[in-house]
């Protein structure tokens, strides 16, 4: 199988460019065992390894409860413990002066390094001597990638960044030449998309070699220009006149407020021009088992679904947080009732529409709610009377039970279990055992053709004109979770306003735990409704008492919350910058 896009690791740390700018004179002296920079974009070890440093700037999104926030502040799953910074943002703790998870400067810092490699791999001896200006470019075309990829990362969490181009500012540059102002969200759309489109016209469409993997490819570029022109066609950003006061310094509004159909349109192009490389395929497993295709995505390394992954991750750490704790986990990554909610029935239909779904009585000793599921449930969601065998961990399987007195239950738990009675097994690899300290190697994929699949399904729906086009790519993701197709018997075929609700349903649960929910909801503006008291099982009862709706957690929402804010000592130093909305 091919190895798509891998962000290779290599633990070489080069200096950087603000380390090598001081000091004339004395200091200016180079030991004879040291390389000046220069050197450095000479030669060819030394560059592709400063290169690989840029890489390690993109961020590893498998630490869900003090790494990163993307799935643990929505309607997506509780993290159990209030030690971690989830915790704080969840219940309003922050602010200005003490913005959790910010990774501000963390992307600027890449955006720099990969500025400055732009600017200085020309000319390098080695590599012309070696491989000719071809490597060269593609060097500086994975560059232009990486730096794109971080300013649309900043764009994503904060809004309109600040864009500084090709310009190389010094570490020792004065206070005055580093006041630059925010530009509009449409003006950073623009800039990020020409830079994606300039990487894509040199990065080859798969790895030109063994050595190749782990390089920026043109579906990877071309993959994140269709989530970002899939973003910003979006309503929060596209003609929100709830954004009207947030201007520049100037008087410029940052989010126009002209709605613009054809925004839909450029998302189209962007996420057809992915699916027209005919690189990728949806994962299946060769059994044709619904349930192990889709774990599959994830733990089928290399698999031809995958577009862009990192390699260096905490996946192990993954696995340990969402096992249960007499499997050798920590029961803590716990599914809300409402994500359970969301899964379809094996009709293809949702719990609020079939005649399957009851919840009334028990088959098999498994309550009646988990019966009849669609496949993916099976293969995301640990639920109580489930059979679950760890791999290793355990030689036999064992009845989950996560009931007050249960094996896995609150009672003997300590601070280790599901407050909502239910645990995330989606990319959880069975062969991860902590009791003998064994994990599970695999990529942590960043985006995949079942995301593409569904952009542009759904920027086809909200553009209008071609539904029969948005129902077969989003029938193409129902084949493959093994559930009836809209246009089938029993499942009529929608259109319009229907078709792209049923486009946001299916995206919940396709990419559930993916880092997507968060954004997708606030694009949406819908994420003040699904904010607020989240509901599991009562975690606190034994028997059939377990079996009830209770609220589990609150996620406080503001409106102050779209973006996150820039940390009050930007603002300080930053004398052109405009705060966030509400913050």
């Amino acid at each position: 199988m091919r190895k798509h896009t891998i962000l290779y690791s290599i633990a070489i740390v080069i200096l950087f460019p603000a380390m090598l700018c001081s000091c004339k004179k004395f200091l200016d002296q180079v030991p004879n065992d040291r390389q000046t920079i220069e050197e450095v974009f000479q030669k060819k070890g030394p560059s592709e390894s400063y290169l690989a440093n840029v890489y390690n700037y993109v961020r590893d999104e498998s630490d869900q409860w003090n790494g990163n926030p993307w799935t643990g502040n929505v309607d997506e799953v509780n993290i159990a413990w209030a030690k971690w910074t989830i915790y704080q943002v969840n219940v309003g703790n922050w602010n200005p002066g003490a913005s959790h998870f910010y990774f501000w400067q963390t992307y600027y810092n890449g955006i720099r390094s990969a500025t400055y490699f732009i600017s200085h791999i020309d000319g390098n001896k080695e590599i012309l001597a070696l491989e000719g200006q071809r490597l060269i470019d593609q060097y500086k075309a994975e560059a232009r990638f990486l730096r794109a990829y971080f300013y649309f990362m900043l764009l994503r969490q904060y809004g309109p960044v600040v864009l500084i181009g090709d310009n190389e500012l010094p570490a020792d540059a004065a206070v005055a030449d580093l006041q630059l102002p925010r530009s509009a969200y449409d003006d950073c759309v623009d800039y990020i998309s020409t830079e994606l489109d300039a990487a894509a016209a040199v990065l080859p469409t798969v790895p030109v070699a063994d050595r190749d993997y782990g390089r920026a490819t043109k579906g990877a570029a071309l993959a994140i220009k269709s989530r970002l022109l899939l973003y910003a066609a979006s309503p929060a950003f596209n003609g929100n006149t709830g954004f009207a006061g947030f201007k520049n310094i100037d008087g410029k509004p940052f989010i126009a407020q002209t709605y613009d159909k054809e925004k839909w349109k450029k998302a189209i192009d962007a996420a057809k021009a992915v699916i027209d490389l005919q690189t990728y395929k949806l994962y299946e497993d060769a059994s044709g088992d619904p349930v192990k295709s889709y774990r599959g995505i994830h733990l089928a390394p290399w698999n031809d679904e995958c577009i862009f992954v990192r390699k260096s991750n905490g996946l192990w750490n993954w696995d340990y947080n969402c096992s249960l704790r007499s499997a050798g986990g920590w029961n803590g990554v716990s599914p809300v009732q409402e994500m359970v909610d969301a899964y379809f029935m094996k009709d293809g239909k949702l719990i609020t529409e079939s005649s399957l779904y009851t919840e009334d009585g028990f088959t098999n000793n498994v309550y009646n709610m988990y019966v009849n599921r669609e496949p993916r449930f099976y293969a995301s969601v640990l639920y109580n009377g489930a059979r679950y065998k760890g791999g290793a961990i355990t030689q036999d399987s064992i009845t989950v039970n996560m009931t007050y007195s249960g094996r896995d239950g609150k009672k003997n738990g300590g601070e280790d279990y599901s407050h909502t009675g239910y645990l995330v097994v989606k990319n959880v690899s069975p062969e991860t055992n902590r009791i003998n300290g064994e994990s599970n190697s695999r990529p942590y994929v960043l985006v995949r053709l079942g995301e593409i699949y569904l952009n542009y399904a759904e920027a086809l729906a909200e553009y209008g004109g071609n539904d029969a086009e948005a129902l077969k790519y989003l029938n193409l993701i129902r084949k493959r979770a093994g559930i009836p197709e809209y246009g089938s018997v029993g499942l009529p075929a929608v259109t319009g306003a229907a078709l792209v609700e049923k486009i946001r349903q299916e995206r919940r649960v396709e990419l559930a735990y993916e880092c997507h929910r968060w954004f997708d909801v606030r694009r949406w503006k819908t994420v003040a409704s699904v904010m607020g008291n989240l509901h599991g099982m009562d975690v606190n009862k034994d028997g059939n008492d377990f079996y009830r709706r209770v609220v589990a957690d609150n996620h406080l929402w503001k409106e102050a919350y779209y973006w996150f804010p820039l940390a009050q000592f930007e603002m300080d130093r930053g004398r052109k910058l405009i705060q966030n909305p509400g913050w």
